[in-house]
């Protein structure tokens, strides 16, 4: 297989006169899917596994959340009709005589996901959970099946994957506000903040607007003022992180949509708009990378939820990605490194059908194109294991 590094001849992202980013919490619908599809994953993958040895044929990256009613007010409201979170895709739900409790690990896999994220929110009371995960087609499970006799996993699709690095100042701002924001430690002191938390950054030549959404919880909000004094310390917070990463001019606005003085401001009693103002899918998120980048290559591909052995939407995201970040951190004479992986359906996923790795660099790129080749061809190598590192959390896709 030939590798492809060439010149990577674009503008830089951070030179445009316009750049957009975005970030979807945890909390946010679309990445409550995410994350649910990928524990449901994880959980048959584990399965599966101690079971029989191997990690059997399945897809559930198709979950849908359908956002309930709520009644919040200052002081705590209530939730009047439960969130419906509906997980679907195929699996294999019984192998040489061995049931797969499939149903089980959807429904207690998703309680045991919201207790330990969304820490206002009930998964008893609060969530309706319907496993809709159906067997298998046969020629995608023969396909799969055949690694098992050959030892080299088979792409079950034709698809491509994308990755970029590094993170310039805009993304590194949104990411950063995001992750601290929703950190546990942080939950700890300031409980107020919901996990649904979403955030556009939008540089316009050398000034950044960071606008935040953030769903508060209406049980540790005494009234307006209360209200509106803990908002200005989430956006006090959110700016003295965007300081570490940029010198450029900085706005920060939370809750642009608030009304203060008809009190109609975004509080809820779960900390997530799943409880009434929004609904998710899989796929509609942020990317392999955790982020939305209009200005960047993107891949549209549902990595969340699909097997983590043979499905290149979502492994060859995970590893173009890695491809590129390898590259920029063992060569620092590159500045930034774009990556696109191709596959074909039933050929080895180590071996795809392109690789290109497009490199931006002062120097000539021959002299890097020996150590660039070496870093794609051992992280194809290393895509056997990508599945227990995404298992035990080590890898997010969203």
């Amino acid at each position: 297989m030939k590798i492809s590094v060439t010149p990577l001849n674009v503008q830089p992202v951070n030179s445009l006169e316009v750049e957009i980013v975005e970030r979807k919490g945890i909390g946010h619908p679309d990445t409550i899917c995410d994350a649910l599809a990928e524990k449901l994953s994880a959980n048959l993958c584990k399965f599966y596994k101690e079971k029989f040895g191997f990690v059997l044929h399945h897809n559930v990256d198709k979950g849908l959340l359908l956002g309930g009613s709520a009644s919040p007010k200052f002081g705590g409201g209530k939730v009047e009709e439960p969130i419906e979170i509906f997980l679907v895709g195929r699996a294999i739900k019984e192998y040489k005589g061995i049931k797969v409790p499939v149903d089980e690990f959807a429904i207690e896999g998703t309680k045991e996901w919201l207790r330990e994220n969304i820490h206002a929110l009930n998964p008893e009371n609060d969530v309706r959970i319907h496993c809709l995960v159906r067997p298998g087609s046969v020629d995608l499970v023969d396909i799969y099946m055949r690694q098992l006799e050959s030892g080299i996993p088979l792409s079950n699709d034709t698809s491509f994957g994308v990755g970029f690095a590094p993170f310039d100042e805009v993304e590194n701002i949104v990411y950063n506000i995001e992750r601290e924001l929703n950190s546990r430690n942080f939950k700890k002191v300031h409980p107020e903040i919901g996990e649904d938390i979403k955030i556009m950054g939008v540089r316009k030549g050398e000034e950044i607007d960071i606008t935040v959404a953030c769903a508060f919880v209406d049980k540790f909000i005494e009234d307006i003022n209360d209200y509106v004094e803990k908002r200005e310390n989430v956006r006090r917070v959110a700016e003295s992180i965007a300081k570490r990463f940029t010198s450029r001019k900085v706005n920060v606005h939370v809750n642009t949509g608030d009304d203060i003085e008809r009190e109609n401001v975004y509080i809820t009693v779960t900390g997530t708009s799943s409880e009434a103002g929004d609904d998710g899918e899989v796929g509609r998120g942020n990317r392999a990378n955790g982020l939305i980048t209009p200005y960047r290559p993107m891949s549209l591909e549902a990595a969340a939820g699909k097997n983590p052995i043979t499905h290149v939407g979502k492994l060859y995201n995970i590893t173009a990605n890695r491809i590129a970040q390898t590259v920029v951190k063992e060569i620092p004479e590159i500045e930034e490194v774009y990556c696109y992986i191709v596959s074909q359906i039933g050929k080895p996923v180590t071996e795809p059908l392109a690789l290109d790795v497009k490199v931006r660099s002062s120097e000539s790129i021959e002299l890097f194109r020996p150590k660039i080749e070496r870093i794609a061809m051992d992280s194809l190598a290393d895509i056997k294991n990508i599945w227990e590192k995404l298992v035990k959390g080590e890898i997010t896709v969203y």
